[in-house]
């Protein structure tokens, strides 16, 4: 059976924000556009400025100015040629999807080829002009895209990172548990380094919320930044730990630190003494546990610093 999903799930803030953004980008061009026929412009500029950061914002739509300038000018270059309008048309189109490749620009590149085909198919359009008005109109929907996004409820991850670290704790403690559990099966660490993944495009993600970090965001940015590094320590540990041969035996400081967490860890009935790997396993878990503690005492400060 599948789960109904909500309203608020199907539309979020960032949904809000791009209509909210689409439709002041109309009433700005009705009132101070060129010609009401740049709408599409507009429309297309402030859907390049709702990316999740300001950063990625900035660079959409400066891939996607840089477009439209680029089809304006290939139209009036290509129209001074004298060539027929089919042909003119299909020479620009090649250009501009060169120059998109050249520069590795990830917008689309139709809004510069329908410039520069309804440049070259209509001899009597003045090319110039025409050219300066889809600028304009592209101009007000990217001002109006990028005042919103930055202003209006901007992207904060922090939290999600937060609860990431919190589940990789959880993780880590699960992990130990199986790795202890007694039987010849010892437990994969796919999972956790994934999270990891995952949590380090979000700590980055985090860093491009704005141009001009604020004092406080870069407070939150190094602390983050440590979290990140103290987890990615941790997963070392449990990867090296995962590398031995068998789970080998906890000593009793180890044991009972791992109980006290809720680890479920059987009694061994060989009182055998320690062997060398059995050393060496205490040791990366007795830094495991030291590692989980210091993250959990960062996190503690960051939230007591938000």
């Amino acid at each position: 059976m599948r789960k109904k999903r909500s309203f608020r799930s199907l539309v979020g803030l960032r949904t809000l924000k791009t209509a909210l953004a689409v439709s002041l980008s109309i009433v700005l061009v009705e009132q101070y556009g060129t010609s009401i026929d740049g709408l599409i412009f507009a429309v297309m500029g402030a859907f390049s400025a709702m990316e999740p950061t300001v950063k990625k914002a900035v660079r959409s739509c400066a891939a996607q100015f840089s477009g439209v300038t680029i089809g304006v000018l290939l139209a009036i270059l290509i129209r001074m040629a004298d060539l027929s309008g089919v042909i003119s048309a299909g020479v620009g189109i090649v250009l501009i999807m060169a120059t998109y490749q050249l520069f590795r620009w990830k917008s689309s590149p139709v809004l510069p080829c329908l410039i520069l085909v309804t440049i070259c198919t209509n001899p009597g359009l003045g090319a110039v002009m025409y050219g300066l008005e889809r600028i304009w109109n592209t101009m007000i929907g990217m001002g109006t895209g990028m005042i919103i996004n930055a202003l209006i409820f901007p992207y904060d991850n922090s939290k999600k990172i937060q609860q990431s670290l919190l589940s990789l704790d959880d993780d880590l403690i699960r992990f130990l548990e199986d790795m202890f559990d007694g039987d010849e099966y010892l437990p994969e660490t796919e999972d956790m380094s994934q999270k990891m993944i995952l949590l380090e495009q979000q700590v980055e993600l985090y860093a491009d919320q704005r141009l001009l970090r604020r004092r406080r965001q870069k407070r939150t940015l190094k602390r983050l930044r440590s979290c990140e590094d103290t987890a990615q320590e941790l997963l070392t540990e449990v990867l090296a730990l995962r590398t031995v041969d068998h789970s080998g035996r906890l000593n009793r400081e180890n044991k009972t630190a791992l109980r006290s967490l809720g680890a479920d860890i059987p009694e061994e009935g060989n009182n055998n003494r320690f062997n060398v790997e059995d050393l060496v396993i205490n040791y990366h878990v007795k830094r495991i546990l030291e590692l989980r503690e210091q993250l959990r005492k960062e996190l503690s400060e960051q939230n007591k610093n938000r």
